[in-house]
């Protein structure tokens, strides 16, 4: 060691160094962030102004669907008598007490308003779960049973090619206009759609290499469609979502609309629209509320169901 090297290391304090283990997997290690799906998934939703404007506009009416009844006084599912009906009742914007006025049956209009609200919401949602439940599990199976394929799809098409209208028509005349025949009705022929929506996607993902490979090693098929198809799913699935309830709130109104809906005793939107229609003319106020309502609720929980369905769309994600 020269005279040089040895001055160096006498100069060199030993504390300030450490002595450090190797670790021969720290070269495996990848060095990329942490992802987390769900999280990527909030963070693009709650970045689209637009959609949080809708949600905000969406979870205020339905709240207020929902809860205004029940402190209005206005809590009956049941309109008022029928035959209370007159002209003389009609009073627009009459006071606080009766911010929207009063119809033709002297009645809160924005009461009625809610409450024929909170029906057709009911109704919609309900009609949505029961379509959207039997349609994906259908579905699933669908998409990966050949012989259950051959049919399922002559069921799919008898049944899609009868009008919905008219098989919904045909139903509430037979089972009365309730709000579990109504349901039923409204979902009775849809699920098959969602059914075959579903079938033509698993088709596309049941025949990728790790899906073979399960089924290969004796992965029952639930669990293969449980563990490695559904997840795929879940931007689809929301998408449906997000047109079937606004799709069957429009579907409840027009038919309650064409007197083939809930009953007269019942308070609805559609309702609403089917005996204010007379009054265009003369107190157009009292057909207008129910109907722009109608699309303020329609077009809100579509443009949230769309945003939210685009944000779970793992390629969204990408950088």
């Amino acid at each position: 060691m020269s005279e040089l090297d040895k001055n160096i290391n006498d100069n060199i304090d030993p504390s300030m160094f450490e002595f450090q283990i190797a670790d021969d997997s720290a070269s495996e290690h990848i060095a990329a962030p942490k992802y987390s799906y769900w999280r990527s998934v909030f963070r693009k939703f709650f970045s689209n102004k637009v959609a949080m404007f809708m949600l905000v506009v969406a979870v205020t009416v339905v709240l207020f669907s929902f809860i205004q009844p029940i402190f209005s006084g206005y809590d009956r599912m049941v309109a008022p008598n029928i035959n209370n009906k007159s002209m003389h009742y009609i009073r627009p914007f009459k006071s606080w007490k009766y911010p929207l006025g009063t119809d033709d049956y002297g009645a809160s209009l924005f009461d009625a308003l809610w409450s024929g609200s909170r029906n057709s919401l009911f109704i919609a949602i309900m009609a949505t779960l029961i379509t959207e439940s039997i349609g994906i599990i259908v579905g699933m199976f669908w998409g990966f049973s050949k012989k259950m394929d051959v049919i399922m799809l002559e069921v799919y098409n008898v049944l899609s090619n009868i009008p919905f209208t008219l098989i919904a028509m045909i139903l509430v005349y037979a089972l009365g206009g309730g709000f579990w025949q109504l349901i039923f009705a409204l979902s009775c022929t849809t699920w098959i759609g969602t059914a075959y929506f579903i079938r033509v996607q698993v088709m596309i993902i049941r025949d990728r290499e790790y899906n073979l490979a399960s089924q290969c090693l004796g992965t029952p098929t639930w669990k293969i469609i449980l563990n490695n198809i559904l997840p795929y799913l879940v931007s689809i699935i929301i998408t449906s979502v997000s047109r079937d309830v606004p799709a069957f709130i429009s579907a409840e109104v027009a038919l309650s609309y064409m007197g083939v809906g809930l009953g007269s005793q019942y308070a609805s939107l559609g309702r609403m629209v089917q005996n204010y229609a007379p009054y265009m003319s003369s107190a157009s106020y009292l057909f207008w509320i129910p109907v722009i309502t109608t699309a303020v609720i329609s077009v809100s929980l579509y443009i949230v169901g769309q945003a939210l369905a685009d944000a779970s769309d793992p390629r969204t994600h990408m950088i």
